[in-house]
This record gives C-alpha cells, structure tokens and sequence, in this order.
C-alpha cells in the first residue's frame, strides 16, 4: 500500500515508525509547520519532523490544510490511503483523496471519549479499562465507522504519562493491522452509537486546580489523569503545589484524628489531606519553581505549612 501519513506528536512516531518497518511504502509525512519554542525561540523539530527527517522521508507542512497547492501535491502522490495520528482536523476535501479513503487513530474506545483529551478523561472518570480505534474519517469529529479496536485494562498505578506510552505502543500495532486488512478487504465496519458518545474536551487550566471538596477518589483519579503534565495543583499559604501521585486511604483513625482542625498533617514523614469524603495521602510532590520529588524527600527540605 502508497501511505500518506499524516501526525504530529510523540504519540504519532510510534505508528509512523511501524509503517515504515512494513512493506508498506510511506509517499510522504504530513505535520504541523515548524514553531518557536522556548526562552530563545529557537525553531525544533516535532517527533514527527524529526523521524521523517532523519529516515528521508518526504515531508509536506502546510500551514494551511485548504491550501490548493498542497491538495494538488497529495493528489500527484497518488496514495492509496491516508493514516491520521494525533493531527489536525482534515477538510473533506482532503480525506477523500485516496482510493481507499482515510483513517484515523483514535485513544480511546469510541463512541467514548471523544474529542481532544481522551487518555486524560478515561483516567479522570475512573475508567477500568480503555483501548484504541481506528476508524474512517468523515466530516464530524470522532465519529466515522470503526474499523478495528483493540482493548487494555488500567492498572491502579497508571498515569497519563504510563497510560499514554501503552496506548501509543499498542496503537501502533492496530494502525498496520489496519492497514492490511483494508487492503485485503478484510474487515466490517461498526457504525457509532452516538447516544453513547462522552466528550473528552481539552485540559484547562482551571480543570487542573484541585477541589478539595469533592471525594478523595475523584481527586486521586484528577491527579492520576493530569500526571505527569500539565500536574494538578493547589494553593498553599499562597504557594503553588503541584501533585503528580496519590494514595486513598481508608479507616485510619490515627490519621483522621489529625486532620480534624486542618487540611493538612504530617505523620512520620508522610503528607495528608482531607477531602470531601476521605484522606488522600500525597506521595510526589512540587513547590513552584523547584523540580518534582517524593514527599519523604521534600518533607526534608521545606516545611509545609499544616494548620
């Protein structure tokens, strides 16, 4: 199959990469225009770039995706399909190009989760289990027929950052095998129930600030979710703190007892909180302006304000 692939971030390489070990050959890379980044503006690479780069891959970066010179230069390539990772949203007048249509590779297990933070909302909403998709592309978002799914458990310790790596990994395998069983015409589409779709908007800043008052469990999974970027934090005697590892803890009298006049206590060298309904023990922590580390190792170097 004559692939155009079209990503942009770390997530994308992972299935970019796996084409290009194929037989398959990769016509051209499509990915966002180069960006300043940092104190001094210097212009990097995305991962994307920088594979497709460093393998001579063909590379097109439109800054616009209705732009008619880049529609007529995807047309000559004469792709069979295009395979979408982590991109913008295509025009109609673009996804249609190739003879097999495009797809896309989607983080979660559509109709749910839709949008652009599913790994953060599957972990958010205490989900059990999660998966990825691809599915062929159509005019609204997210909701094209699946073509093949592929499922995982959450483990009780993943985090956005641990979630994220098994999905790209496991993502990659679902985006060949679909690729394959397109061009042997060996697949059935499932149609979207759009009465069971969820929203997975993008993370605000406001989201990442930490409710004490809602349960300890929403909380450990809002922590969970946002780990370990962008990180929920609170405020603190006027100091920010970001937390990126939490624990639920059940039934410990000698804990809840010293929290009753405050929100906070440090027992043997361990920080807790208290929470709507239950204690959360805090096990990675951050004061602004200094770097990430466990709470045994800052409890040693600042003192944290309790009443």
């Amino acid at each position: 199959m004559k692939i155009v692939f079209m990503g942009t971030p770390e997530f994308a390489v992972a299935s970019l990469k796996k084409i290009f070990e194929s037989r398959h050959e990769i016509a051209a890379v499509v990915t966002a225009p180069d960006k300043e980044r940092g104190r001094g503006r210097k212009v990097t690479f995305n991962p994307v770039k920088e594979f497709a780069v460093k393998n001579n891959l063909r590379l097109l970066q439109p800054e616009t995706l209705r732009d008619e010179i880049f529609i007529d230069e995807l047309k000559k390539l004469e792709a069979d399909i295009f395979v979408v990772a982590a991109f913008k949203i295509l025009p109609k007048e673009v996804y249609t190009i190739p003879k097999f249509g495009s797809f896309n590779l989607h983080a979660s297990l559509l109709p749910k989760y839709r949008g652009a933070a599913p790994i953060q909302w599957t972990l958010i909403n205490g989900e059990k289990e999660t998966g990825v998709t691809t599915f062929f592309l159509e005019e609204k978002v997210d909701t094209g027929n699946i073509i093949l799914q592929e499922k995982i458990p959450i483990d009780d310790d993943d985090d956005y950052g641990i979630l994220y790596n098994k999905l790209m990994k496991v993502g990659a395998g679902t985006v060949l095998k679909t690729i394959e069983k397109i061009e042997e015409g060996n697949y059935q589409l499932l149609s979207q129930d759009n009465s069971l779709a969820t929203p997975a908007p993008k993370i605000t800043k406001e989201l990442c600030k930490i409710d004490w008052s809602k349960s300890a469990v929403e909380i450990h999974n809002l922590i969970r979710g946002l780990s370990p970027y962008p990180a929920a934090f609170f405020y603190n005697k006027g100091k920010l703190y970001k937390i990126f590892k939490t624990r639920v803890i059940e039934n410990n009298q000698l804990i809840v007892n010293s929290l009753q006049n405050s929100r906070f206590s440090i027992l043997n060298s361990q920080l807790f909180a208290k929470t709507g309904r239950g204690i959360l023990q805090i096990l990675e922590i951050q004061l602004e302006g200094r770097k990430r580390m466990t709470v045994e190792e800052f409890l040693r170097g600042y003192k944290f304000p309790v009443d």
